[in-house]
């Protein structure tokens, strides 16, 4: 059995093959600044750590062990989280943009229902979070990232992430039902 596309892009990257790389950034930038404007509203602060993630890349792909298709996606992917929390962190005292605990807390236990939402507009809602509960809703959902890991990685406690987590999606639950309300208003 013949190396994978991935396989073979792995050990070109480990050559610094120039060509390698910005065959990497062809394939990957694009999901890569998806993967920011979770975490990072300004269009600027993106591509700035977007091109931190490439750089910190570049420097460590030695430390990279190929695991199997997807791995190398993977890797790249926490990459580009890590710098992404990086930069909110330097931006400002995340711990207080986190800790707002005297917003009320949502009734809401629903499940955000995302069903007829396009994905642009459903990122745009999730984007129009509080920093805090944007980052630590991201975390859990998408990252797979436990409370506890949460608190570790942005330095609160652990049942603040829980808190804050709980908040965003009560809060994501009221933004979908206005958002399908104003869209069956437009069409009514």
């Amino acid at each position: 059995m013949g190396e994978s596309k991935e396989q073979i892009l792995v050990s070109r990257l480990l050559q610094k093959e120039e060509a390698a790389w910005k065959e990497l950034f062809g394939a990957y930038s694009g999901n890569l600044s998806y993967v920011c404007s979770r975490y990072i509203n300004e269009k600027e602060d993106v591509h700035d750590v977007l091109q931190n993630s490439f750089i910190k890349m570049f420097r460590s792909i030695e430390s990279f062990e190929y695991r199997g298709d997807g791995s190398l996606r993977a890797w790249i992917t926490r990459i580009t989280v890590n710098e992404s929390l990086k930069h909110i962190r330097r931006k400002g005292d995340f711990r207080s943009s986190v800790e707002v605990d005297d917003l009320p807390d949502l009734p809401n236990e629903e499940e955000p229902d995302f069903e007829e939402i396009p994905k642009d507009d459903i990122m745009r809602l999730i984007q129009s979070l509080p920093d805090g509960y944007r980052t630590v809703f991201n975390l859990y959902v998408f990252e797979k990232k436990s409370h506890k890991e949460i608190a570790l990685l942005l330095g609160i406690a652990e049942n603040s992430s829980a808190s804050q987590f709980h908040r965003a999606k009560g809060l994501l639950v009221q933004k979908i039902k206005e958002f399908k309300m104003s869209k069956k208003a437009q069409y009514e």
